[in-house]
């Protein structure tokens, strides 16, 4: 079932090793989020909650979009103001909006219909056009695919209020909109790998912010530069994270976990999502985004099968890493409320997936985003690409 020590100095040997660190991997960061989901709890009412303005930037329509949107409508919260924004007067995301109003009279909700444009980031470049219509000093930036619990908008304030703390974010999981192969897989890298993988950068030190949940201050985004501030930047998350950070204010999670709609239609729109993530995260940080090949153990379990593939060992240590990141991975999906076993099967496909993302993302600059073709430079610059882009440039 193992290899004998002679062969752990040899290639197959060393992939084996590596594909041990991922099963550690991924058990440390399962265990850490059944710990967060454990220690979830209901956030008191508290004497004073502070009115607050949730910032929805929209852009066309999406798989769940409705029942997102409609999550963040039915909060548990006395003074909430929910602001849309779309830069087209036909964006079919307005007839969403005209629905929720009808449903929920009692919600403060506002719609903003603004074509100005900012700069490369179009997202960011739409939250400039919403943010007058901001009512409140909290603001609470939230992409248009996440699915929330009544009690989020308590989590939220109730970490950001914490002493110290500049901005709070949230987790998030993968929620396929619907059980194909191409969602599934694009969720088990969501849950599998991504979740317990910030779990355990965070245990470790790691303040980042995600993009599901941007809660601060209108004071602490005034002091950062502001929305502009993020406009030339495809990564606005991390982005904002490091600013506050460099003002001295720390990153909170709040204790609730949120979910984002897997929506993407085929498998090649999944590996363009997933390339256009992938090529962020090394142009911010190229180590760590390397180092983030441990958590493919089953790639290294297969690359050692194919370089000893007459060795028993190496195909029961294939077999033990398959077991070891199924246990895992059910655990996991069980923790998220997924109920699926099909992943399961597709773990070694999903590495493999992954493993070829790596390479192209270290392989070229370009992203396709919204509609946009742009090139990426240090610091998660996005510029627009100006001759023609060669494949894999």
């Amino acid at each position: 079932m193992f290899a004998p020590l002679h062969a752990l100095v040899s290639p197959a040997g060393l992939a084996t090793l590596v594909a041990a660190a991922g099963c550690m991997q991924a058990a440390l960061g399962t265990g850490l989020v059944a710990r967060f989901r454990w220690n979830e709890r209901h956030v008191p009412a508290g004497d004073a909650l502070p009115p607050v303005t949730i910032l929805k930037p929209l852009h066309g329509d999406e798989p769940l979009l409705e029942e997102a949107l409609e999550s963040f409508c039915t909060q548990d919260y006395p003074y909430l103001q929910i602001v849309f924004g779309v830069q087209d007067a036909g964006d079919p995301a307005i007839a969403i909006v005209q629905r929720l109003r009808a449903r929920h009279p009692g919600v403060a909700i506002d719609l903003v219909i603004d074509p100005t444009y900012h700069g490369v980031n179009r997202k960011i470049g739409n939250l400039i056009n919403m943010l007058p219509r901001a009512r409140h000093d909290v603001l609470v930036i939230s992409d248009s695919d996440i699915h929330v619990a009544p009690d989020y908008l308590r989590h939220v304030v109730h970490a950001l209020a914490q002493p110290g703390v500049g901005l709070a974010t949230t987790l998030y999981a993968g929620l396929p909109a619907t059980p194909s192969m191409a969602r599934l897989l694009a969720a088990c890298h969501i849950n599998h790998n991504f979740l317990p993988g910030v779990m355990l950068s965070r245990y470790l030190g790691r303040q980042d912010c995600l993009g599901a949940t941007m809660a601060l201050r209108r004071e602490t985004l005034e002091h950062i530069g502001g929305l502009p501030a993020l406009v030339h930047h495809v990564a606005d998350d991390a982005m904002l994270g490091r600013l506050v950070r460099e003002r001295g204010l720390e990153i909170a999670i709040a204790s609730c976990m949120t979910w984002t709609t897997v929506g993407e239609p085929g498998f090649g729109d999944v590996l363009t999502h997933e390339l256009r993530w992938g090529r962020t995260v090394k142009t911010l940080e190229p180590a760590g985004y390397a180092a983030s090949a441990i958590q493919l153990p089953l790639f290294w379990a297969a690359l050692a099968v194919l370089l000893q593939p007459h060795a028993r060992w190496s195909w029961g240590v294939f077999l033990a890493v398959w077991f070891s990141r199924a246990v895992t991975a059910f655990v996991m999906d069980r923790l998220l409320a997924q109920r699926s076993l099909l992943p399961l099967l597709m773990l070694p496909v999903r590495d493999w997936i992954s493993a070829g993302v790596m390479v192209g993302s270290v392989s070229g600059t370009r992203v396709a985003w919204r509609g946009q073709t742009m090139h990426l430079a240090p610091h998660s610059v996005m510029t627009p690409p100006s001759h023609p882009v060669a494949p894999g440039e």
